[in-house]
């Protein structure tokens, strides 16, 4: 969503008739409360998502800094454990790259009397994208908001996901409708937080500086940043050497800045992109990586924080 200098938030009681929201394309959306607003579809959402423990939203403020790369190794990571079901939802409308990702482009998407069937990547670990209800991987999805918007919302109330200890949902760079969508959607359900991608150079924390404004606005929790592609580290002699120096001192001194965890730095491996393009997990295939191990380090603080969240969200209740 762009915002004016001013701009109150989606969530403000003055979002639409604000000063600084004349002029704004996203104007009537605000002023009726988004997307979700008076959306009876609201209700059979919370209801169906009751039975899923941890929600967990995954973002970029810029395209090409690993978000779905992340994301599915986050979901291959969490599903490591096969007494946990885990679910990765791709609401990358216009570019779902998730089922190339995750091995299963091609698949599709069966309706059954309780919704739509997710395909299975592992017995605990499925899958949902618009990439799925495509013809072919070179299909191009050219829709405006409202029918985005009402993808998303098929995605979260009509899919039988089951009762799952994980939900992680992949976005599209930037904060536009999508975004919206799924934040207010997701409003009365105790979302744990995003995860927030960047790599070290100033052009990419310029957005995601916008990125981390965004959830201060619509109050979604942020659980941390992860710093992409922070250097590369040979596989044979093991020195690391910044590609994308990080001019302005990178994510940490941004998390630094502002008072948000930095969950850790993955260093490039080249290996990673050909495990994406293969459909592998890059776990499996590359255990020793310094990669897979900051990868490993990240998902456990996620683990730490979502079991924090549920413990303070139980005693709140």
């Amino acid at each position: 969503m762009a915002e004016l200098p001013g701009c109150p938030g989606p969530s403000s009681a003055q979002a639409g008739p604000a000063a600084a929201c004349q002029g704004c394309p996203n104007q009537g959306l605000c002023a009726s409360g988004g997307p979700a607003a008076l959306d009876p579809a609201v209700a059979e959402i919370k209801e169906k998502m009751e039975i899923v423990k941890h929600k967990i939203l995954v973002l970029s403020g810029k395209g090409g800094v690993g978000k779905s790369t992340f994301s599915a190794h986050l979901a291959h990571g969490l599903a490591e454990d096969e007494t946990k079901q885990v679910a990765l939802l791709d609401i990358d409308i216009c570019g779902p790259s998730i089922p190339k990702i995750m091995g299963i482009e091609g698949e599709q998407v069966h309706q059954s009397g309780s919704g739509w069937s997710p395909v299975y990547v592992e017995d605990n670990l499925s899958v949902m994208s618009v990439g799925f209800l495509l013809s072919g991987p070179d299909d191009a999805v050219i829709w405006r908001g409202p029918k985005k918007n009402g993808m998303i919302k098929q995605f979260l109330r009509d899919v039988d996901w089951g009762e799952i200890d994980y939900l992680i949902v992949d976005t599209p760079p930037g904060t536009s409708d999508e975004h919206l969508s799924i934040v207010q959607y997701l409003n009365s359900t105790h979302v744990d937080g995003a995860v927030i991608i960047t790599t070290p150079q100033e052009v990419s924390l310029q957005d995601v500086r916008k990125e981390i404004s965004f959830c201060h606005k619509v109050k979604l929790p942020i659980i941390g940043v992860v710093e992409n592609m922070s250097g590369f580290v040979c596989p044979k002699c093991k020195i690391e050497t910044q590609i994308f120096p990080p001019t302005t001192g990178g994510a940490e001194k941004m998390c630094q800045n502002l008072n948000i965890s930095l969950l850790g730095k993955v260093p490039l491996d080249p290996r990673i992109g050909k495990s994406c393009d293969q459909g592998q997990s890059f776990f499996s295939e590359i255990p020793e990586s310094p990669a897979t191990l900051s990868y490993r380090h990240i998902i456990q603080r996620i683990q730490e924080y979502c079991g924090l969240h549920h413990t303070e969200e139980k005693l709140s209740n």
